[in-house]
């Protein structure tokens, strides 16, 4: 009976570290340059000083007075006049 607790126990664990990566890496940011693209980003980057990027929180929305375009990219960099610049 023990080992059978000890093993159930042991599987929550699993499954409850399993949800936490999980959770954790669905979360994002929102990265727009001041041409008005935007994209998101897994990871917190240190862009360079030229990037002129601002990082915003996941759930951050646009205000309708605003003018952004969705821009998505893989990997690592930046959008710079309409070109991605990785890094």
């Amino acid at each position: 009976m023990k080992k059978i607790l000890a093993m159930t126990a042991f599987a929550a664990l699993l499954s409850a570290g399993g949800m936490a990566v999980t959770t954790s890496s669905a979360l994002a940011d929102v990265v727009c340059n001041s041409d008005g693209d935007c994209w998101h980003t897994r990871d917190h980057y240190s862009y360079p000083s030229g990037a002129t990027v601002t990082v915003h929180p996941d759930d951050w929305k646009w205000r309708d007075n605003e003018k952004f375009t969705w821009r998505e990219h893989e990997g690592r960099g930046y959008w710079h006049g309409g070109v991605w610049i990785g890094f």
